[in-house]
């Protein structure tokens, strides 16, 4: 297991640059959980997860800020527990041209007409599973 306050081990962060997809889990208000799978970018113990305005997540993020991350290969599991905040304008240059790079999409485009998009900064409070089942 990392070091909370450490950057996991360079296999961790090389996983975390290539794989497309982590499943974000957020708290509703009543409590229960809702997951759902995003795109992200990551830096340190930092992660980048765009949205619309008007998603689910982005209502949860609103009322409770902490959230988990899970990468999607349950065999080598890398699982992160953190606080969001959320970017409505000004969205950090490099995190656009991380997400064109790594998906070939402008994160800050509207996905729809009349829509806006946000952007979810998760500060990593702790690695639950950095690449190891325990």
């Amino acid at each position: 297991m990392s070091d909370p306050v450490n950057e996991p081990e360079s296999a961790v962060r090389l996983r975390l640059a290539e794989e497309k997809n982590v499943w974000l889990c957020t708290v509703r208000p009543d409590g229960s959980a809702h997951v759902t799978p995003v795109w992200f970018v990551c830096r340190g113990s930092r992660w980048w997860i765009g949205a619309d305005h008007g998603s689910v997540k982005v209502g949860n993020i609103r009322k409770e800020p902490r959230v988990s991350l899970a990468l999607e290969d349950g065999r080598f599991p890398v699982v992160a527990e953190g606080d969001a905040s959320l970017i409505r304008d000004g969205f950090p240059r490099e995190v656009v041209a991380a997400f064109e790079r790594k998906y070939g999409w402008d994160v800050s485009a509207p996905t729809r007409p009349g829509g806006k998009r946000v952007l979810l900064e998760v500060r990593v409070r702790r690695w639950l599973l950095a690449g190891t089942a325990q």
